[in-house]
């Protein structure tokens, strides 16, 4: 059911400490770890701990949740220090999009130049 753990869901599996991640932040809604295969120096996945399998749905139905995974994305710029210089933010939705884990997730990119339009 939707915001409940999935237990096929690698990302559920992150939020329970059941899969090891370099977390970098945690709050009571979200945590927010390194991703493993990063596309720049600062890549960050920002995720809900609550499941729904993509942002449309996660806005839906709790749009404070989504709010703070946003929030953390400026948090989390500021400390790694890509704010000053500029950084992406982007929720893939659906395969098509690039979609890999379907838990709904915010990447935050910085680090070095990211060209428009993105790859």
């Amino acid at each position: 059911m939707a915001g409940e753990p999935q237990a096929d869901c690698l990302f559920c599996k992150i939020v329970e400490g059941k899969i090891p991640a370099t977390v970098v932040r945690e709050t009571e809604t979200t945590i927010a770890f390194r991703d493993i295969n990063p596309q720049a120096p600062t890549h960050v996945l920002v995720i809900p701990k609550v499941h729904y399998p993509d942002a449309a749905s996660l806005a839906a139905a709790e749009p404070a949740v989504i709010a703070d995974i946003l929030r953390e994305a400026g948090v989390i710029a500021a400390e790694e220090k890509i704010d000053d210089h500029g950084y992406r933010v982007v929720f893939n939705t659906g395969a098509g999009a690039g979609q890999t884990v379907f838990h709904a997730h915010l990447h935050v990119l910085g680090g070095r130049g990211l060209q428009w339009p993105p790859g």
